[in-house]
């Protein structure tokens, strides 16, 4: 909660901060990477840099939680901030790295804001800094207990003991731990990030969904190759397509997320598109090893059925739920799934029970329409959970 003094200085000044927010996210970035390159080497995607995502995604959250702070004051900061804290702590991140962010980040908001950052004004904000770093911190401390390392301790070698072609542009590959400890436990829904070893030099990581169930000794992540179409390929998918092979070895995080499967015997809707699919594989392959007989729906959109990853084993979970019903929607269906739709996924002809919970990965745009039609028809926001790869740039716009 914001003290007394600071909320009619931040409700003042939150107008100027805003319109300025991108202007400093840039400069905040620049500032850390001149003083310290091995961020942008070996943490930050440079993919997400070099097309500004992170600076909107940060531009984002922090507009998204001053303005949270003003009005929902007895609000809960961790709730917001949830999906920030796993993504951290899947990265390692340590709370001395919140010292070096805010000595940038107020350098950067003086430079652009100028005389207007007076003592008050800079004193206000430092505190709706402290205030946000502080949840994430208590957030992550509290992830880094439960999965039993010490903070920022999350990765570990990973050997690879099966390589999969799954689809026209995924791979997917089993790992199994190449220590002498036996892989967390997780939960349906959750991912891990990947650390590679460019041909730079670099140490880029991505996170990537676990695509089957928990309960067994190994685990499997599904991998889309990112075609840049006009843009950079991917740079990690790139190098997990090209040179990862069985029997390599690769340094993998202990798995977070906020998208898991609730428990309990209430209706599901499964919602995805493209490799949104693979977290959705995970709770199905749940629910399959559990039998279940709760009511799932299940929705995917992709391009076409070569594009499916996981295109059989999806379809046969399904089947063997006994209370599933799906619904799947190709851009260019051919001849290879007569029991597809043309287009875009389509949720108006979908029976939405007053319980439901909801579960949304794939493109941004996707998920967003699916969001939107759901709450039109009387799901609450509540009910609706999803999973962003890569910055959430939704964060303030929920």
């Amino acid at each position: 909660m914001l003290s007394e003094q600071s909320v009619p200085v931040v409700r003042a000044t939150l107008p100027a901060v805003g319109a300025a927010i991108g202007d400093i996210a840039d400069l905040f970035y620049r500032k850390l990477f001149e003083a310290h390159p091995e961020l942008l080497r070996d943490l930050f995607n440079r993919g997400n840099q070099a097309n500004g995502e992170q600076q909107r995604a940060l531009a984002g959250s922090i507009a998204a939680f001053a303005g949270m702070l003003l009005e929902h004051p007895d609000a809960r900061a961790d709730v917001m901030l949830s999906r920030i804290a796993h993504k951290h702590a899947s990265l390692g991140i340590t709370s001395d790295q919140y010292k070096i962010v805010h000595r940038h980040l107020f350098a950067a908001i003086a430079e652009v804001l100028g005389d207007a950052v007076t003592p008050e004004v800079a004193e206000a904000w430092d505190e709706v800094y402290w205030l946000m770093a502080n949840a994430l911190m208590a957030v992550e401390a509290r992830l880094y207990a439960q999965t039993g390392v010490a903070e920022g301790d999350v990765w570990r070698p990973m050997k690879v003991v099966e390589r999969r072609e799954e689809g026209a542009d995924a791979v997917s590959l089993v790992l199994r731990p190449a220590d002498d400890r036996p892989a967390a436990p997780f939960r349906p829904g959750q991912y891990v990030s990947v650390r590679s070893e460019l041909p730079d030099g670099s140490r880029q990581i991505r996170q990537y969904s676990l695509s089957a169930a928990p309960g067994r000794s190994d685990r499997r992540i599904t991998v889309k190759r990112v075609q840049g179409e006009g843009r950079p390929d991917g740079e990690v998918s790139s190098w997990v397509h090209s040179g990862t092979r069985e029997g390599d070895v690769l340094i993998v995080s202990e798995p977070f997320g906020d998208l898991t499967l609730a428990e309990g015997d209430g209706p599901l809707l499964l919602a995805s598109a493209g490799i949104g699919v693979t977290p959705m594989m995970a709770m199905l392959d749940h629910l399959a090893a559990a039998g279940a007989t709760r009511p799932v729906t299940v929705v995917h959109a992709d391009r076409t059925p070569a594009h499916h990853a996981h295109r059989q084993e999806h379809l046969d979970l399904i089947r063997a739920l006994p209370d599933a019903r799906l619904h799947l929607w190709y851009e260019e269906p051919g001849d290879q799934a007569p029991e597809a739709s043309t287009g875009r996924a389509d949720l108006g002809g979908l029976d939405l029970p007053e319980d439901l919970t909801v579960y949304l990965c794939g493109p941004v745009p996707f998920m967003r329409a699916l969001r939107g039609d759901l709450l039109r028809r009387g799901v609450s926001a509540e009910a609706i959970h999803y999973e962003v790869f890569g910055p959430d740039l939704w964060l303030g716009q929920q």
